[in-house]
């Protein structure tokens, strides 16, 4: 769950020397995450973000899963488990401050390193986002590959948004 409160709290702004992110923009994203006995899990699915703090990564596989965040809480709807869990966001990551902090180190690569942590942000020959990569608290690879990034202007809809939770669903609070 740690790495997945990292990977949200990265996501809540992107905007950097050089580095900034739409109104809103979806895309396919590839998950990654190697531990320190290299072995791999790979998630797949789709991320919204809409209004500089409004995340959704919406996993397909290999689990079904829904999470959403708005810089204050994330919510997490576990579709195989049939449970949301809630968690506030108190500490943690600071992607503006990470962003401020990257320098371009290639012609599409850019490194930051914030608290002790070492950062790698990709971006495309359009300069959108492509990838993230970096190394959780439980020393895990974590790579962010992205696919099919479309970029706009405005807010994406709250429907859009928003995790869907049934009423069935078991509900944790932390």
């Amino acid at each position: 769950m740690r790495s997945l409160l990292i990977i949200f709290m990265f996501s809540l702004a992107l905007c950097a020397k050089g580095l900034t992110l739409p109104e809103h923009f979806t895309a396919k994203f590839i998950q990654k995450i190697t531990n320190p006995k290299k072995k791999v899990i790979v998630y797949r699915g789709n991320v919204y973000f809409s209004d500089k703090s409004l995340f959704k990564w919406e996993y397909i596989s290999p689990t079904k899963k829904e999470v959403c965040t708005n810089t204050h809480e994330l919510t997490v709807v576990d579709h195989d488990l049939e449970q949301v869990s809630y968690y506030k966001i108190d500490r943690g990551f600071n992607l503006s401050k990470i962003l401020k902090k990257a320098r371009k180190h290639k012609k599409n690569i850019y490194v930051a390193s914030y608290e002790n942590k070492h950062y790698t942000i990709q971006v495309d020959g359009k300069r959108r986002l492509h990838s993230i990569a970096y190394f959780d608290d439980l020393d895990n690879k974590v790579q962010l590959i992205f696919k099919k990034v479309k970029y706009a202007k405005g807010s994406l809809s709250k429907r859009i948004i928003t995790c869907k939770i049934p009423s069935n669903y078991d509900t944790i609070r932390e």
